[in-house]
């Protein structure tokens, strides 16, 4: 269930001053897929600092021996316009220019190159008559390119100026939302639909991030006839509003074009009976062929589930040896308390474990 379980009550972004802040650049060079493909110490440009989501910086200017010392250098606040708002997002930095987004999918552009303080060089307003949950945005070539919620529209803002360069409504249903940050590859722009709760069929689809232009759209609830349709065995098309949402950013392995992504719960969440059968692709791991958006393999992780369990969390690539043989995994923290590894090449199970109690 797409909910809003770590709400930050208050709307003031606290940024750490640190040294690789206190650069000085005229103008921010486009953000290639190279220099995504090639993580830069100093820069955050993608939602998952790199493709495989694992995180890792190799920064060291905080450690373990001066954390204890780390106090507040500035904040900057944002939003404002209600009460009851809250900070979801990955903030990105590039070349010491922070982009940020509210939950009123209001994207800003943030100075903090001193280090002692934030001066917002300019933010982008949606207008947006109410406010959703917003997990961050994207940078790709010379755009900043954000979702908005409930309203179902993807926009690109030009990084410099601050100008909406394109702006795209691509849902096709009134309660679907826009609210994972999106994932700029290539030459295509990920979005994953969210707001399987309100009785949608969600989706992960490809945009051409020059125009905006759909590329390829593909559902996690497959229509009767498609494959996977025989576990949605009702008489009632639940499979019509069976929700599997993407509303957690997937990863990107370059060598094979493959993009993993976790879906959400069925629905309705706790009434199995409404919906009998796996009802496939919930719940699952999913690899995608990002050139045409075909499902490649997948894994579900608690078939018929009536209990919420969610698995939209990081799906994380790991390169590593498994019984002395060297293995390509992605590794997954499943809410149903195992931790699971697959070969990412083609979905075959490796392990699940749980961890070991105190």
């Amino acid at each position: 269930m797409d909910r809003d379980c770590s709400r930050i009550k208050s709307t003031t972004l606290t940024l750490f001053g640190c040294s690789l802040l206190a650069c000085t650049v005229a103008q921010a060079a486009e953000v290639t897929y190279e220099r995504i493909l090639n993580p830069e110490p100093g820069n955050w440009l993608t939602h998952h600092h790199d493709f495989s989501a694992q995180r890792y910086s190799t920064l060291d200017a905080i450690n373990k021996t001066n954390i204890k010392n780390l106090k507040l250098a500035f904040a900057v606040p944002l939003g404002g316009k209600s009460v009851g708002e809250s900070l979801q997002a990955t903030p990105l930095v590039e070349d010491g220019f922070m982009y940020m987004v509210d939950s009123w999918g209001v994207v800003y552009k943030i100075d903090v190159r001193s280090g002692t303080a934030g001066k917002i060089v300019w933010k982008m307003d949606p207008k947006l008559d109410r406010q959703d949950r917003n997990r961050g945005v994207a940078l790709w070539g010379n755009l900043v390119i954000s979702v908005t919620g409930y309203a179902g529209h993807v926009i690109a803002t030009d990084k410099e100026t601050g100008q909406v360069v394109w702006d795209k409504n691509i849902t096709d249903q009134d309660d679907l939302e826009l609210t994972a940050a999106p994932l700029a590859i290539k030459d295509l722009v990920l979005i994953g639909g969210s707001g399987g709760d309100r009785g949608v069929r969600n989706w992960v689809a490809a945009l051409d991030p020059k125009t905006g232009d759909m590329v390829w759209k593909t559902y996690s609830i497959p229509a009767p006839g498609e494959p996977g349709s025989e576990t949605w065995k009702d008489k009632v098309n639940a499979w019509q509003t069976g929700g599997g949402a993407f509303y957690g950013t997937g990863a990107y392995d370059p060598a094979t074009n493959l993009t993993y992504w976790g879906s959400g719960n069925p629905v309705p969440a706790y009434d199995s009976s409404f919906r009998p059968g796996d009802n496939l692709f919930t719940n699952s791991a999913i690899a995608f062929n990002a050139g045409n958006g075909k499902i490649t393999w997948w894994h579900q992780y608690t078939p018929n589930d009536n209990r919420d369990y969610d698995e939209t969390g990081s799906h994380i690539l790991i390169d590593t040896k498994i019984n002395g043989e060297d293995r390509k995994i992605v590794s997954h923290a499943g809410r149903n308390g195992f931790t699971y590894s697959f070969d990412r090449l083609n979905g075959q199970f490796l392990k699940a474990t749980q961890p070991s109690r105190m």
